[in-house]
């Protein structure tokens, strides 16, 4: 009986212990980030880059910690046309792609998205290598593969620390993309998205935001 009672103990115990990790892994802590704020707009490079140009996006709601984005870009280049066409709030005119109602999460700890199958954190910034974040019930994580804590990454005319997530594609069976990597900075918040094809070139785009933490 005894041996019993230790048993439930011990499996009651690491269950609740797994419920803590998997709660730690799917919220966000620390205060509000100015970044996330309404009016606060995202910009990408002036350049065309992989087919992309005109990309911009702005805060049009703050309510619960939770900010919602409406974007646009001009996009030609079919294949990241194709990724992004199912995704929530997408409408594409011509060469004009616009999404509303996307949701993000900034805080002072880090990013969490709400909207689509990749619903979850994006990055923690006191994130370790190896740390995993799950996205949604993909049964898929992001990967942290990168941190090296030296300013060694390109940003506009500074040089700064970065953390680095990789991610699979979702829901493409054969879309030509091999991975996505998040580029982020704990003052800086996402300063770059990088997009690894099945060919393993690569290209980034960098993220600009006109607040910090």
């Amino acid at each position: 009986m005894k041996n019993l009672l230790t048993l439930f103990v011990s499996l009651s115990l690491l269950l609740l212990c797994y419920s803590c990790e998997k709660e730690s892994d799917t919220k966000l802590g620390g205060a509000q980030s100015p970044m996330g704020e309404v009016g606060v707009t995202v910009s990408s490079s002036s350049a065309t880059i992989a087919g992309v140009s005109n990309a911009n996006a702005i805060v049009t709601n703050l309510e619960g910690g939770i900010s919602t984005y409406s974007a646009s870009a001009t996009v030609t280049n079919a294949l990241l046309k194709n990724l992004v066409a199912n995704f929530p709030g997408v409408t594409i005119n011509g060469d004009v792609v616009s999404i509303t109602g996307m949701e993000i999460q900034q805080t002072t700890e880090g990013i969490r998205s709400l909207t689509g199958p990749g619903a979850g954190i994006i990055v923690k910034y006191d994130s370790s290598v190896d740390d995993t974040y799950p996205i949604g019930s993909t049964g898929k994580v992001r990967t942290v593969v990168s941190k090296t804590g030296v300013d060694d990454y390109s940003y506009g005319f500074f040089l700064i620390k970065t953390i680095q997530v990789e991610m699979e594609p979702i829901g493409l069976k054969s879309g030509g993309v091999d991975k996505f990597t998040f580029v982020a900075n704990h003052k800086f918040g996402l300063v770059g998205v990088k997009v690894t094809f099945d060919d393993q070139t690569e290209v980034t785009f960098p993220i600009y935001t006109s607040a910090e933490n």
